[in-house]
């Protein structure tokens, strides 16, 4: 789904004043049903992310905490059953699963001698069983399945999305009788940061736009939408290291993108939201 710039802000003007929970998605959907589920969680996920990145500090303040700590004591004191630490997040607009770390954080600076690691606060946040409090347990839990933006639940769901997009573009270049090298054999040779695919027989892409094809040599999967945001940030870390490296190249972002940002084809860099169709291979006629 490609969208303009107008259309993009018109979606994320919505979401300036809504909370990360699957209702305010299921509005989203209905206040735009021409676009699909899967770009519009994309848009939504995105748009929450560079919210908490804005806000991130004040929660972390050592005020802030000893604040929600406190509130969290007196709730679950309360009623120990229901979701106090879900609902203080909703309250102060952050996200669950971060609130739910800040309170275990704290809860294990209380109750263990030494401070505690960055690796046993993940490991007891993936599998809230570890953490030594029953109650808490519960409500870190309650914190991570009702996140859709942050928590491993989501960084699990993502990796396998990732994942599924990689092998069905796999699938579609073996379709496409592609000879490619993937990036494990490309990490095999030595080469440190490299697309997904590099393409042994580069392909021209036709475009109807233009009269000359583009040559690609590698692509790049994303399953996610290309906001501005991400795909500046892709350009500078990944996207123009490729096309130094190896040529220009191709990124199919499968959830689309800001149609304006597909700026840079004559430099070399080309956005789809599919895998095109319109490609032969430089070994055969163009024509």
């Amino acid at each position: 789904m490609i969208l303009t710039k107008a259309q993009y802000d018109e979606i994320a003007q919505c979401l300036v004043s809504v909370p990360p929970t699957r209702q305010s998605l299921r509005k989203l959907k209905q206040r735009f049903p021409s676009q699909s589920q899967a770009t519009l969680l994309s848009i939504f996920s995105q748009e929450y992310q560079k919210h908490i990145k804005r806000t991130h500090a004040k929660h972390h303040t050592s005020e802030a905490i000893e604040s929600y700590y406190q509130r969290y004591l007196n709730g679950v004191r309360k009623n120990g059953a229901a979701p106090v630490l879900l609902e203080l997040a909703n309250e102060v607009d952050y996200a669950p699963s971060l609130m739910a770390r800040i309170i275990l954080e704290r809860f294990l600076q209380k109750h263990e001698e030494a401070p505690p690691s960055k690796s046993v606060i993940n490991s007891m946040l993936r599998d809230p069983s570890q953490i030594p409090d029953g109650v808490l347990a519960n409500q870190v839990y309650q914190c991570i399945v009702n996140d859709c933006c942050y928590g491993p639940l989501v960084d699990c769901i993502k990796h396998a999305i990732g994942h599924e997009h990689e092998v069905l573009l796999r699938d579609l270049l073996l379709e496409k009788n592609l000879s490619f090298l993937d990036e494990d054999q490309l990490r095999a040779r030595g080469y440190d940061k490299t697309p997904d695919f590099i393409l042994q027989v580069p392909v021209v892409m036709l475009c109807s736009l233009a009269v000359e094809g583009h040559i690609i040599h590698w692509i790049e999967s994303k399953a996610s939408f290309g906001d501005e945001c991400s795909h500046h940030a892709y350009l500078h870390d990944q996207f123009w290291s490729y096309w130094n490296r190896f040529g220009p190249g191709l990124v199919i972002y499968w959830y689309g993108f800001i149609q304006e940002l597909d700026c840079n084809r004559e430099r070399g860099i080309l956005l789809h939201a599919c895998f095109p169709t319109d490609i032969v291979t430089l070994c055969h006629s163009v024509a």
